[in-house]
Protein backbone atom coordinates (compact mmCIF):
# COMPACT_ATOMS: atom_id res chain seq x y z
CA UNK A 1 0.00 0.00 0.00
CA UNK A 2 1.62 3.52 -0.65
CA UNK A 3 -0.35 7.21 -0.99
CA UNK A 4 -0.32 6.46 -5.01
CA UNK A 5 -2.46 3.97 -4.77
CA UNK A 6 -5.54 5.24 -6.02
CA UNK A 7 -9.17 4.89 -3.99
CA UNK A 8 -10.80 2.29 -6.32
CA UNK A 9 -12.30 -1.20 -6.34
CA UNK A 10 -8.70 -2.77 -5.25
CA UNK A 11 -8.75 -0.71 -1.77
CA UNK A 12 -11.00 -2.62 0.35
CA UNK A 13 -9.28 -6.03 -0.80
CA UNK A 14 -5.91 -3.60 0.59
CA UNK A 15 -7.33 -2.47 3.67
CA UNK A 16 -9.30 -5.91 4.34
CA UNK A 17 -5.59 -7.68 3.98
CA UNK A 18 -4.07 -5.46 6.36
CA UNK A 19 -6.36 -6.28 9.49
CA UNK A 20 -6.82 -9.75 8.90
CA UNK A 21 -3.02 -9.84 8.54
CA UNK A 22 -3.02 -8.50 12.23
CA UNK A 23 -5.45 -11.33 13.41
CA UNK A 24 -8.34 -8.54 13.86
CA UNK A 25 -12.09 -8.70 13.03
CA UNK A 26 -11.96 -5.16 11.58
CA UNK A 27 -10.80 -1.66 12.51
CA UNK A 28 -12.27 1.08 14.63
CA UNK A 29 -11.94 4.38 13.45
CA UNK A 30 -12.76 7.14 15.97
CA UNK A 31 -12.17 10.06 13.31
CA UNK A 32 -14.57 10.23 10.37
CA UNK A 33 -16.47 12.94 9.75
CA UNK A 34 -20.24 12.84 8.59
CA UNK A 35 -22.31 15.79 8.49
CA UNK A 36 -25.81 17.49 7.47
CA UNK A 37 -25.02 18.06 3.52
CA UNK A 38 -24.92 21.63 3.76
CA UNK A 39 -22.50 21.37 6.44
CA UNK A 40 -20.22 19.04 4.88
CA UNK A 41 -20.51 21.08 1.63
CA UNK A 42 -19.02 23.72 3.06
CA UNK A 43 -16.15 22.03 4.93
CA UNK A 44 -15.48 20.23 1.43
CA UNK A 45 -15.41 23.97 0.23
CA UNK A 46 -13.05 25.16 2.91
CA UNK A 47 -10.25 22.14 2.27
CA UNK A 48 -10.60 23.65 -1.90
CA UNK A 49 -9.28 26.79 -0.74
CA UNK A 50 -6.66 25.86 1.91
CA UNK A 51 -4.10 25.09 -0.71
CA UNK A 52 -3.65 28.88 -0.97
CA UNK A 53 -3.60 29.71 2.64
CA UNK A 54 -1.27 26.58 3.33
CA UNK A 55 0.66 26.47 -0.21
CA UNK A 56 -0.55 22.90 -0.04
CA UNK A 57 -3.10 21.53 -2.38
CA UNK A 58 -5.87 19.33 -0.20
CA UNK A 59 -7.94 17.91 -2.77
CA UNK A 60 -11.03 15.31 -0.79
CA UNK A 61 -10.62 11.73 -1.83
CA UNK A 62 -13.97 10.32 -0.90
CA UNK A 63 -16.25 12.91 -2.12
CA UNK A 64 -19.22 11.19 -2.51
CA UNK A 65 -22.98 11.05 -1.10
CA UNK A 66 -23.22 10.02 2.30
CA UNK A 67 -24.63 6.33 1.50
CA UNK A 68 -21.68 5.81 -0.34
CA UNK A 69 -19.01 6.96 2.03
CA UNK A 70 -20.85 5.02 4.72
CA UNK A 71 -20.70 1.63 2.54
CA UNK A 72 -17.00 2.36 1.85
CA UNK A 73 -15.83 2.26 5.16
CA UNK A 74 -17.95 -0.91 5.56
CA UNK A 75 -16.51 -2.27 2.83
CA UNK A 76 -13.12 -1.56 4.04
CA UNK A 77 -14.16 -3.23 7.61
CA UNK A 78 -14.55 -0.90 9.47
CA UNK A 79 -16.93 -2.04 12.56
CA UNK A 80 -17.26 1.47 14.47
CA UNK A 81 -16.73 5.21 13.13
CA UNK A 82 -18.09 8.64 14.72
CA UNK A 83 -19.60 10.72 12.98
CA UNK A 84 -17.42 14.13 14.01
CA UNK A 85 -19.54 17.19 14.16
CA UNK A 86 -18.87 20.66 15.16
CA UNK A 87 -19.87 24.28 15.38
CA UNK A 88 -18.24 27.26 14.35
CA UNK A 89 -20.59 29.91 16.55
CA UNK A 90 -23.45 29.85 18.64
CA UNK A 91 -26.99 28.13 17.88
CA UNK A 92 -25.42 24.92 16.14
CA UNK A 93 -24.69 22.63 18.99
CA UNK A 94 -27.96 21.48 19.34
CA UNK A 95 -29.43 21.16 15.98
CA UNK A 96 -25.58 19.22 14.71
CA UNK A 97 -26.34 17.02 17.97
CA UNK A 98 -30.04 16.19 17.09
CA UNK A 99 -28.68 15.63 13.18
CA UNK A 100 -26.26 13.28 14.66
CA UNK A 101 -28.31 11.52 16.88
CA UNK A 102 -30.71 10.71 14.04
CA UNK A 103 -27.75 9.38 11.70
CA UNK A 104 -26.47 7.13 14.55
CA UNK A 105 -30.04 5.71 14.65
CA UNK A 106 -30.46 4.97 10.94
CA UNK A 107 -26.55 3.78 11.39
CA UNK A 108 -26.20 0.97 14.15
CA UNK A 109 -22.01 0.98 13.91
CA UNK A 110 -21.63 4.73 14.36
CA UNK A 111 -20.64 5.55 17.69
CA UNK A 112 -23.44 8.01 18.34
CA UNK A 113 -21.69 11.63 18.29
CA UNK A 114 -22.58 14.82 20.31
CA UNK A 115 -20.74 18.45 20.30
CA UNK A 116 -20.89 21.58 21.90
CA UNK A 117 -19.81 25.07 21.65
CA UNK A 118 -19.08 27.58 24.81
CA UNK A 119 -22.67 29.62 25.05
CA UNK A 120 -25.23 29.66 27.78
CA UNK A 121 -27.22 26.27 28.28
CA UNK A 122 -23.89 24.36 26.88
CA UNK A 123 -24.13 22.38 29.76
CA UNK A 124 -27.09 21.15 29.41
CA UNK A 125 -27.32 20.43 26.01
CA UNK A 126 -24.84 18.19 26.99
CA UNK A 127 -26.55 16.41 29.57
CA UNK A 128 -29.17 15.90 27.33
CA UNK A 129 -27.29 14.63 24.11
CA UNK A 130 -25.32 12.06 26.83
CA UNK A 131 -28.80 10.92 28.26
CA UNK A 132 -30.24 10.69 24.33
CA UNK A 133 -27.19 7.95 23.99
CA UNK A 134 -24.53 10.11 22.94
CA UNK A 135 -21.13 8.31 23.71
CA UNK A 136 -18.24 10.53 22.36
CA UNK A 137 -18.04 14.19 21.59
CA UNK A 138 -16.10 15.95 19.42
CA UNK A 139 -14.94 19.62 19.83
CA UNK A 140 -12.23 21.63 17.51
CA UNK A 141 -10.69 24.75 18.86
CA UNK A 142 -9.05 25.71 15.45
CA UNK A 143 -12.42 26.13 13.79
CA UNK A 144 -14.63 27.21 16.48
CA UNK A 145 -11.80 29.23 17.82
CA UNK A 146 -12.54 29.22 21.44
CA UNK A 147 -10.95 29.62 24.64
CA UNK A 148 -11.51 25.72 25.97
CA UNK A 149 -11.29 27.43 29.50
CA UNK A 150 -14.33 29.46 28.98
CA UNK A 151 -16.37 29.45 32.16
CA UNK A 152 -19.29 28.40 30.16
CA UNK A 153 -17.37 25.05 29.64
CA UNK A 154 -16.37 24.37 33.16
CA UNK A 155 -19.71 22.81 33.89
CA UNK A 156 -19.71 20.96 30.51
CA UNK A 157 -16.06 19.26 30.85
CA UNK A 158 -16.66 18.50 34.84
CA UNK A 159 -19.88 16.48 33.00
CA UNK A 160 -18.12 14.74 30.18
CA UNK A 161 -15.05 13.79 33.12
CA UNK A 162 -17.57 12.21 35.89
CA UNK A 163 -19.70 10.65 33.14
CA UNK A 164 -16.66 8.94 31.37
CA UNK A 165 -17.60 9.83 27.92
CA UNK A 166 -15.26 10.93 25.59
CA UNK A 167 -13.84 13.61 23.36
CA UNK A 168 -12.13 14.23 20.26
CA UNK A 169 -10.48 17.59 20.68
CA UNK A 170 -8.56 19.71 17.60
CA UNK A 171 -6.23 20.98 20.08
CA UNK A 172 -3.30 20.85 18.61
CA UNK A 173 -1.89 23.69 16.02
CA UNK A 174 -1.94 21.90 12.75
CA UNK A 175 -2.41 22.52 9.99
CA UNK A 176 -2.71 26.88 10.93
CA UNK A 177 -2.31 27.59 14.54
CA UNK A 178 -5.03 29.17 16.53
CA UNK A 179 -5.24 31.62 19.21
CA UNK A 180 -6.58 28.88 21.70
CA UNK A 181 -4.77 25.65 20.14
CA UNK A 182 -1.62 23.75 21.85
CA UNK A 183 -0.94 22.43 24.77
CA UNK A 184 -1.64 24.97 27.53
CA UNK A 185 -5.61 25.76 27.14
CA UNK A 186 -6.75 22.33 27.12
CA UNK A 187 -3.95 21.66 30.14
CA UNK A 188 -5.00 23.84 31.38
CA UNK A 189 -8.89 22.08 31.15
CA UNK A 190 -7.16 19.10 32.39
CA UNK A 191 -5.50 20.69 35.11
CA UNK A 192 -9.06 21.46 36.50
CA UNK A 193 -10.91 17.64 35.25
CA UNK A 194 -8.19 15.27 35.16
CA UNK A 195 -10.41 12.48 34.74
CA UNK A 196 -11.70 13.60 31.54
CA UNK A 197 -11.09 11.18 28.51
CA UNK A 198 -10.01 13.61 26.00
CA UNK A 199 -8.65 11.94 22.79
CA UNK A 200 -6.00 14.53 21.57
CA UNK A 201 -7.06 14.38 17.57
CA UNK A 202 -4.04 14.42 15.00
CA UNK A 203 -1.52 13.14 17.79
CA UNK A 204 -1.14 17.02 18.37
CA UNK A 205 -0.14 18.30 15.14
CA UNK A 206 2.68 19.66 14.75
CA UNK A 207 3.47 20.00 19.05
CA UNK A 208 3.58 15.94 18.99
CA UNK A 209 6.14 15.93 22.08
CA UNK A 210 4.26 18.46 24.25
CA UNK A 211 0.42 16.27 23.69
CA UNK A 212 2.61 13.26 24.88
CA UNK A 213 3.69 15.03 28.10
CA UNK A 214 0.03 15.56 28.64
CA UNK A 215 -0.56 11.93 28.04
CA UNK A 216 2.49 11.32 30.85
CA UNK A 217 0.94 13.71 33.06
CA UNK A 218 -2.59 12.71 32.67
CA UNK A 219 -4.06 8.92 32.70
CA UNK A 220 -7.14 9.10 30.85
CA UNK A 221 -5.61 11.47 27.94
CA UNK A 222 -5.81 9.29 24.41
CA UNK A 223 -4.54 10.65 21.16
CA UNK A 224 -5.65 9.12 18.00
CA UNK A 225 -3.35 8.84 15.05
CA UNK A 226 -5.83 11.09 12.54
CA UNK A 227 -3.02 11.92 9.36
CA UNK A 228 -0.32 11.91 10.94
CA UNK A 229 2.53 9.43 9.58
CA UNK A 230 1.17 9.68 6.43
CA UNK A 231 3.58 10.91 3.04
CA UNK A 232 0.87 14.27 3.30
CA UNK A 233 1.66 15.33 7.15
CA UNK A 234 5.23 14.39 6.96
CA UNK A 235 6.20 17.08 4.36
CA UNK A 236 4.55 19.55 6.60
CA UNK A 237 5.02 18.54 9.85
CA UNK A 238 7.19 15.27 10.23
CA UNK A 239 6.64 13.34 13.47
CA UNK A 240 10.10 13.29 14.97
CA UNK A 241 11.93 9.77 15.14
CA UNK A 242 13.34 10.03 18.35
CA UNK A 243 9.35 9.90 19.79
CA UNK A 244 8.56 6.46 18.53
CA UNK A 245 9.66 5.31 21.89
CA UNK A 246 6.83 7.38 23.55
CA UNK A 247 4.39 5.43 20.84
CA UNK A 248 5.34 2.23 22.44
CA UNK A 249 4.66 3.78 25.68
CA UNK A 250 1.14 4.68 25.16
CA UNK A 251 0.63 1.75 23.11
CA UNK A 252 -3.02 1.47 25.33
CA UNK A 253 -4.23 5.04 24.44
CA UNK A 254 -3.54 5.76 21.29
CA UNK A 255 -6.48 4.93 18.70
CA UNK A 256 -6.88 4.97 14.90
CA UNK A 257 -8.25 7.38 13.29
CA UNK A 258 -7.98 9.30 9.81
CA UNK A 259 -10.24 11.77 9.21
CA UNK A 260 -12.43 9.94 6.37
CA UNK A 261 -13.54 11.37 3.93
CA UNK A 262 -11.88 14.30 3.94
CA UNK A 263 -8.74 12.79 3.24
CA UNK A 264 -6.05 13.62 0.39
CA UNK A 265 -4.80 10.30 0.05
CA UNK A 266 -6.47 6.83 0.05
CA UNK A 267 -7.58 5.08 3.35
CA UNK A 268 -5.38 2.33 2.78
CA UNK A 269 -2.18 4.92 3.44
CA UNK A 270 -3.12 5.58 6.39
CA UNK A 271 -3.01 1.93 7.66
CA UNK A 272 0.36 1.66 5.78
CA UNK A 273 2.21 4.64 7.17
CA UNK A 274 1.30 3.46 10.27
CA UNK A 275 3.01 0.28 9.84
CA UNK A 276 6.10 1.50 8.39
CA UNK A 277 6.36 3.22 12.11
CA UNK A 278 7.57 -0.55 12.50
CA UNK A 279 6.12 -0.86 16.07
CA UNK A 280 5.23 -4.37 15.62
CA UNK A 281 1.90 -6.16 15.31
CA UNK A 282 0.54 -5.90 18.96
CA UNK A 283 0.87 -2.41 18.54
CA UNK A 284 -1.23 -2.37 15.77
CA UNK A 285 -3.51 -4.38 16.83
CA UNK A 286 -3.40 -2.14 19.74
CA UNK A 287 -4.06 1.08 17.99
CA UNK A 288 -6.34 -0.30 15.31
CA UNK A 289 -8.66 -1.96 17.35
CA UNK A 290 -8.50 -3.12 20.80
CA UNK A 291 -7.95 0.44 22.85
CA UNK A 292 -11.05 2.11 20.84
CA UNK A 293 -13.09 -1.61 21.78
CA UNK A 294 -11.95 -1.16 25.25
CA UNK A 295 -13.25 2.85 25.59
CA UNK A 296 -16.33 2.33 24.16
CA UNK A 297 -17.48 -0.96 25.14
CA UNK A 298 -20.70 -0.24 26.34
CA UNK A 299 -21.92 1.42 23.14
CA UNK A 300 -23.97 -0.21 20.83
CA UNK A 301 -21.69 -0.13 17.84
CA UNK A 302 -19.06 -1.86 19.83
CA UNK A 303 -21.39 -4.33 20.95
CA UNK A 304 -22.48 -5.44 18.01
CA UNK A 305 -18.99 -6.29 17.16
CA UNK A 306 -19.29 -9.34 19.50
CA UNK A 307 -16.15 -8.23 21.26
CA UNK A 308 -16.97 -5.82 23.66
CA UNK A 309 -13.25 -5.73 24.76
CA UNK A 310 -9.39 -7.16 23.86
Amino acid sequence: MDAAVGAGVDEAAQVGAFWRGLGLPGLIDVHTHFMPERVMDKVWAYFDAVGPMTGVDWPITYRDAEDERVRRLRDFGVRAFTAMVYPHKPGMAAWLNSWAAEFAARTPDCLHTGTFYPEPGAADEVRRAIESGAQVFKTHLQVGAYDPTDPLLDDVWGILAESGTPVVTHCGSGPVPGKHTGPGPIGAVLSRHPQLRLIVAHLGTPEYAEFLDLADRFTHVHLDTTMVFTDFTERMAPFPPALRPRLLDHQDRILLGTDFPNIPYPYAHALDSLARLGLGDAWLRAVCYENAARLFAGSPAVRLLGRDSA
